[in-house]
Formats: structure tokens, C-alpha cells, sequence
């Protein structure tokens, strides 16, 4: 390495031979773990099959992760190992309000819940609205929210063995779902922006999130949801750069409305859309770059649409399995 500033013993031209790993550098773990066994027995634990409270299946046709252990320790500590089963979440159509209902006089049990299933949505997609809902109310709970949350893990004892399977003979093609339920919020009226992003056949990241400010329309709120979609995709492919992959172009972004995939081609600033801020299109300019391009796709067929509402079990169980998800026991 090259004599840092201020060492004058170093002659010119003349450079430092490194003796040990410095930190940051590629070697530094393998180095590290050297010193290690030279003062400690290590052993190799071999393939990963749990960490952290997921677990992992491996054979040649890829790999699936789950939560089950986590799940089931997360029913016992709230009483609910012999609970109902329910077949969605939440109920169709269910909206909860920041002043409905009796204040609960423990919110930390409340709190601790939600913090688990925050946890949860690691291997979980499908429970990316419920957890954001009720994410909420945190802060003053009442008893409907208690209430919700119990039903999910309800839930979640009858998807005991569901979690996400990646293949391993998926192409590197990367797409897109971008959705957006319009002043979904009571109090706010503003809207819920929930993107989720493949590679190949593979969900590779998800997001449920609520809009920073009010949408004047539904197509502006879906526009607003394809700008955080095209922002997730550019880091993605920058990503995906650094690991030498090279992802085939255009990257496909799909929609159901065809206003917001209009405001994304077209190049004029007509009247209709002149509130809309600048920094929203940004969509339009991956588009003209060649970077992405938009297609329809029909609202039952709109994946991240289990992302921004309750559903009824029918269609929540069809989405579910299109992102992946799976039913796997344990081995």
C-alpha cells in the first residue's frame, strides 16, 4: 500500500508490504478467522440451514426460506399455540381508526406483537399491508388493534410451513410490479405506494409504504408508486453491476392504470398534470433512457396488489403463490 501522509521513513517510489489484513478489505474475514483458530477450536458448521430465526432448505433445484421455529415460539409467548385458524390476514374491506375502541391497559403487549411480525416479513411478503396498518397505532393501541393483530396470528397458525422459494434455474431478467391504493389513509387521505421487484421467477425485494404527500388523483398516486418503483429498479441493476451480472434491457415495469402509464410516455406537461412535482418523473426519464419500459397488467393479475389491502382469501392465496410463496414442512 502506498505510505499514508505525514510518514517521511518511506524513501520515493518505495511502498508498505502488508503483513496483516486491514479492515475493509476482501481478505480481512478469511484473515480474521485464521487468528481465530490459531487461540480457539472453530468448527465448520457446514451448509447454512438457520440463522437468526430463519430457516433454510437447500437441494439442486434451489432455495426456500422460512420461519417456522420463530412462528411457532411467537404463538406460544402470546397464548395462541391451540388458536383458530383464519384464512387471510385481515378480514376483506377491515379499516381500523386511531380513536376506535378502548384503550388497552398493557400497549406493550401490543407493541412487542407488532415488532415481532415486523421481524416476520423478512420470509413474508404477505403480511406486508397488515404489519404496515397496524404499525400505526403503536404509539396509543387500542382494543380493535389488539384484536387485528391476534387474527393475523391466526393467520399465521394455519401458514405454519409458508415461506419464499428461489429457484435455482431462473433467468437474470428483472420486472416489476407498481400499485397504489389511492387516499387509503381516514385521517391523511393520503396513499399507500407498494412496489415488488423479480429476478427471473424469483421476488427479490417488496415494499409497502405510505405516500409522503396527498395524491389529487388515483393515477397520480400510482404514478407517485411507479417513481418509487423505478428508484428501487435503478438500485437493483447497480447492484446487481457490482456482483459482474449484466441484466438484459428494457426492464419491465407493469401497472393497472393506464393514466399513470400514459404520464410516464408521454413528453408534454399538459395542464392535468402541472401540480405534479418535477422529481415524479423520474419514471418518464428512465423511460426515454431506455432503461424501463411500462405494460399493463390487470388488477387481478396485479401482484403488489396483496401489498396494499386486505383481500379475501381466495385472491390473497392466488397472489401469495404467484410471489413465491410456498408451503414447505420442516426436514
Amino acid at each position: 500500500m502506498t505510505p499514508p501522509s505525514g510518514y517521511t521513513k518511506a524513501k520515493t517510489g518505495e511502498v508498505c508490504k502488508l503483513k496483516r489484513s486491514l479492515y475493509g478489505l476482501k481478505q480481512a474475514s478469511r484473515q480474521w478467522n485464521k487468528e481465530l483458530n490459531q487461540t480457539f477450536t472453530i468448527k465448520d458448521l457446514g451448509s447454512l440451514t438457520y440463522f437468526l430465526g430463519i430457516e433454510v432448505y437447500r437441494d439442486a433445484t434451489g432455495i426456500f426460506l422460512g420461519q417456522r421455529k420463530y412462528i411457532k415460539d411467537l404463538l406460544h409467548d402470546a397464548g395462541m399455540t391451540d388458536c383458530t385458524v383464519v384464512s387471510a390476514p385481515l378480514p376483506c374491506g377491515l379499516k381500523l381508526f386511531i380513536d376506535d375502541g378502548d384503550l388497552l391497559t398493557e400497549p406493550e403487549i401490543y407493541r412487542r406483537l407488532v415488532g415481532k411480525l415486523l421481524y416476520l416479513g423478512i420470509t413474508r411478503p404477505d403480511l406486508s399491508y397488515c404489519v404496515q396498518h397496524l404499525n400505526q397505532f403503536v404509539h396509543s393501541p387500542r382494543v380493535p388493534h389488539l384484536r387485528a393483530v391476534l387474527h393475523v396470528l391466526k393467520y399465521l397458525k394455519g401458514t405454519l410451513d409458508s415461506g419464499l422459494w428461489y429457484s435455482a434455474h431462473s433467468d437474470f431478467t428483472v420486472l416489476a410490479y407498481s400499485d397504489a391504493d389511492w387516499s387509503s389513509c381516514q385521517y391523511s387521505s393520503r396513499s399507500l405506494s407498494a412496489y415488488a421487484t423479480f429476478l427471473g421467477s424469483n421476488l427479490i425485494s417488496w415494499k409497502t409504504k405510505k405516500q409522503q404527500s396527498v395524491s389529487k388523483s388515483s393515477a397520480e398516486a400510482e404514478y407517485r408508486s411507479m417513481s418509487a418503483t423505478a428508484s428501487e429498479l435503478v438500485w437493483i441493476q447497480g447492484l446487481l453491476e457490482d456482483l459482474q451480472v449484466v441484466i438484459p434491457l428494457l426492464v419491465t415495469l407493469n401497472c393497472d392504470n393506464t393514466s399513470a402509464e400514459h404520464l410516464a410516455q408521454n413528453l408534454m406537461f399538459h395542464e392535468k398534470t402541472k401540480h405534479i412535482k418535477r422529481d415524479m418523473h423520474y419514471v418518464r426519464e428512465q423511460v426515454e433512457s431506455g432503461f424501463i419500459q411500462t405494460a399493463h397488467v390487470s388488477s387481478k393479475n396485479q401482484l403488489a396488489d396483496l401489498l396494499t389491502k386486505p383481500l379475501a382469501s381466495s385472491q390473497h392465496n392466488l397472489l401469495s403463490a404467484k410471489l413465491g410463496l410456498i408451503s414447505k414442512g420442516p426436514a
